[in-house]
Formats: structure tokens, sequence, C-alpha cells
């Protein structure tokens, strides 16, 4: 694995911890903050994905337009589209006033991750 791969895997990593300890944490779990580093490191571990595949890619949040980089490396990950576009959306908006996620928005942000994870971990062949 190249070193920049890992260094995204290692971000990756810490913002899917950071999302899971949200979700779960107790007694005051900050819905919006589990969904913010579930969009994280769903994003990271796209572009180590890129990075280990030799692909560009520009400075995005879009996890749509780095899953279309992705796909002629990975062409099983286009079942992630529709869940990944609403894992941008609302990792974007529960950053501002206006908007707050709730469990079910945390629970599904943070389930989204996970299986971007799990392909992600298969492709770089890491273990799950």
């Amino acid at each position: 694995m190249k070193s920049a791969t890992a260094e995204w895997v290692e971000k990756a990593e810490g913002d899917f911890a950071t999302a899971g300890r949200e979700l779960g944490a107790a007694p005051a779990p900050n819905f919006d903050a589990a969904c913010f580093h579930a969009q994280q490191c769903a994003e990271k571990y796209l572009k180590a994905c890129l990075v280990e595949a030799g692909r560009d890619f520009p400075k995005t949040h879009d996890l749509s337009a780095l899953l279309q980089l992705l796909l002629p490396a990975e062409p099983a990950l286009a079942t992630l589209r529709a869940d990944l576009d609403w894992l941008t959306d609302v990792g974007i908006e529960v950053r501002y006033p206006g908007t707050a996620a709730d469990a079910a928005d945390a629970g599904r942000a943070v389930g989204i991750a996970t299986r971007t994870r799990d392909y992600a971990r298969r492709f770089l062949t890491l273990p799950p």
C-alpha cells in the first residue's frame, strides 16, 4: 500500500471511530457530529482508494463525484450511489443552523460509512 493511501486510511479510521462514539454516547449523543464524521469517513476512504488506484481527484466533499472517479477501478461501488448522495447532503447540512440530525439520521449515516469502509478495505486488501 502506498504511504499516502495509508495516511488517508488512518484519517478515515479516526472519523469512523468518532462517528460511532457520538452515535452511542450517553447521556448526550451528538447526532450532528456522528453524521459529519460518517461523511468524512466515507470521503477519506474513497480518496484512499483513488490514491491507491493512481487516480487524481479534485478537492471536493461530494461523495458521488469521488465515486464516479473510482467506478472504473471498482464497479461494485455503484450500489452505494444513492446512499452516498444522501450522506453528502446530511454531512454538510447538519454543520449549520436550521438543520439537526436525529438518532435515525445518525444511524443511517454511520451505516453508510460502515458499508463504504467495508468496500474500501476489501479494495485495499485490508482486514475488515
